[in-house]
């Protein structure tokens, strides 16, 4: 609290947090745009490994249906039993960002 940081910073900091989250995108055996590997890595470092690598999400990318894999973001809206509309607006910017790429 009370410290504060520059810009690039804080780009450092993020990068340092998100490498070990990028193992996550390993649970998916098919290929992924930018776009998409961008939504999955934001979301793998949102809910964890585990819960990514666990997800429907996960099952339908490995099972092609990457368009139904960037849709299941939009279901992770939920913490204690409540929708919150930080998670609503972070789950619409992933799926905008997974879905970007598709025809």
């Amino acid at each position: 609290m009370g410290q504060t940081f520059t810009r690039q910073q804080c780009q450092d900091m993020l990068y340092q947090d998100l490498v070990p989250h990028a193992n996550a995108l390993g649970c998916i055996s098919q290929p992924l745009t930018d776009g998409q590997r961008a939504a999955f890595l934001s979301f793998a470092f949102n809910v964890g490994e585990g819960a990514f690598c666990r997800s429907t999400l996960v099952r339908k990318a490995n099972a092609g249906d990457v368009q139904g894999a960037c849709a299941e973001l939009s279901r992770w809206t939920y913490a204690g039993g409540k929708q919150l509309p930080g998670l609503v607006q972070r789950r619409a910017a992933e799926r905008q960002m997974c879905e970007g790429g598709l025809a």
